[in-house]
């Protein structure tokens, strides 16, 4: 099922789904394999983003669709509604995902904010060529100018997640990125930070040692400094 059908069935939907307080629709096209309180990760998730930060999020959809298995994804962000699959561990697996394409929606009316004075993008590209430089010594070879790319590149991707594998590229990316999923691209470079800060608040000093300038404005985002809201 793709995500133009799932639209649909959510705004025809009369059954299993529901609204939060705050005006959320919660819609599940597929149950849960798995026994995890669905209201109570919603509720977390609400606890812990502040509500200027969650006003690009109209819906949520419970569920299941190609990208998840061809491309190994567990949620995707798009028009005001996230995509989750409904493949979960446990709670803290299903808030994880919610809370990171809640990050993708932040983008939408603040990237000129995040992006716009280059300083993440900086930040990021030179901890990209210090990765190339780890890899190409480790053996695992393939040419710099695909790490110059600040976007997704399936090709990059495939070489990080399948050749090299994230257990070993979280053991090679230690103190360079916090996650072995940041170096994807620059958007999930500030999604997996925007993650790690709302969910982890006892790790700040790590993320603000390994990424000031990403600490620095999901800090300001966060208490909307600075901001032209």
């Amino acid at each position: 099922m793709h995500i133009k059908q799932l639209k649909e069935m959510v705004n025809q939907s009369k059954g299993s789904d529901f609204y939060t307080a705050s005006g959320l629709h919660v819609f599940f096209s597929k149950p849960l394999e798995t026994e995890v309180d669905v209201e109570k990760v919603i509720s977390q998730v609400e606890e812990t983003i502040p509500q200027h930060l969650r006003r690009e999020v109209e819906a949520l959809v419970i569920g299941e669709l190609p990208e998840f298995k061809e491309k190994g994804f567990n949620a995707v962000y798009e028009g005001g509604t996230i995509y989750v699959t409904h493949i979960q561990d446990d709670q803290a697996d299903m808030v994880d995902d919610i809370v990171h394409e809640f990050a993708h929606s932040v983008e939408e009316p603040h990237g000129f904010f995040i992006y716009g004075d280059s300083k993440i993008k900086d930040e990021f590209l030179n901890k990209r060529r210090n990765l190339h430089s780890v890899l190409w010594a480790s053996d695992y070879k393939t040419p710099k100018s695909l790490f110059a790319n600040i976007d997704y590149d399936e090709e990059l991707d495939n070489f990080l997640y399948k050749t090299v594998g994230y257990d070993k590229l979280a053991r090679l990316c230690t103190g360079m990125f916090i996650s072995a999923y940041a170096p994807t691209s620059l958007r999930e470079y500030f999604a997996t930070g925007f993650t790690e800060f709302l969910l982890f608040p006892d790790r700040h000093e790590y993320l603000r040692k390994v990424s000031p300038e990403l600490y620095k404005k999901i800090h300001q985002l966060y208490f909307e400094e600075n901001l032209d809201i």
